[in-house]
């Protein structure tokens, strides 16, 4: 009777273990999952970004440089303090000092080698002789969106803080830039309506990287290698294309409101950092 107890306490032991391990298994593919729709719903607000130059139907020419001008302001201080305090940060927690620098010089050199062979920059003032140019920015722009999604998936899967915070930095460019690269479609022949069409299918290739990106993070590690290479690109754009169109303004009053607003983008980063630690 007792050698029959033993028996039967091994078979239920045996069962838990084999329900526990099935219920551990479900709770790691809907946590993953969940993290997919974050990717998913992150890039989705980021490909939802190109339906800004519809403000162009809305305001005045004068209005919408003055957002844009404003926009600038922020976007490059977010960029350089997300870059410093949040990428570059957590990037050297999880790797050697010098590999991580040495990544983030690759990405500020990938990003210049893209912005020289794919076209990919602002136009703000609609001085840019782009007629033979329109699809080649489409093209340009759909290959940095697609970077983009990887990058926001990556970020995700060190926390779901830290994917939002990388979301925000990635939004505060993506802003002034897709009502830029609006300007540029308009300019280079193309109406409103299929430029606005156009801009927002290229903007939808940051889908396709986010889930890509998903499924790359499967085999584990890349996502140590893409924050600093992001972070090199992040510093890019805000040294080379958005600060350099702050300084196109002479008025000193505009200066100093531009100024203002690049700091505030910087303290943005920062207050996020001390209250959620990403």
């Amino acid at each position: 009777m007792t050698e029959a107890r033993r028996k039967c306490s091994r078979r239920l032991l045996l069962r838990s273990s084999h329900t526990l391990i099935n219920i551990k298994s479900w709770q790691y593919v809907i946590m993953d999952y969940g993290i997919l729709l974050l990717i998913i719903a992150a890039t989705f607000i980021n490909s939802l970004i190109a339906l800004t130059g519809a403000l162009s139907f809305l305001c005045k020419e004068k209005t919408l440089q003055k957002i844009v001008f404003v926009l600038v302001g922020f976007s490059a201080g977010a960029l350089l303090g997300g870059a410093f305090l949040h990428l570059i940060a957590e990037s050297i927690e999880a790797m050697e000092i010098n590999a991580t620098f040495l990544i983030v010089i690759s990405g500020f050199s990938l990003f210049f080698l893209m912005e020289k062979f794919l076209y990919w920059h602002h136009c703000h003032e609609g001085k840019c002789d782009v007629h033979p140019y329109t699809y080649l920015i489409l093209f340009g722009d759909g290959i940095h969106n697609f970077i983009d999604g990887l990058i926001i998936a990556a970020s995700f899967f060190i926390n779901p803080v830290f994917g939002g915070i990388t979301t925000i930095m990635i939004l505060s460019h993506e802003l002034p830039q897709e009502l830029g690269d609006f300007g540029v479609l308009v300019y280079g022949g193309m109406e409103k309506r299929k430029a606005l069409m156009y801009n927002f299918a290229s903007q939808l290739t940051s889908i396709i990287g986010g889930v890509i990106g998903f499924f790359l993070a499967e085999f584990g590690g890349f996502q140590v290698y893409l924050l600093p290479l992001a972070a090199g690109g992040f510093i890019y754009i805000a040294a080379s294309d958005l600060i350099p169109e702050l300084h196109k303004e002479i008025s000193k009053g505009k200066s100093m409101a531009a100024f203002g607003f690049f700091i505030i983008g910087i303290a943005f980063m920062f207050a996020v950092k001390m209250i959620f630690g990403g």
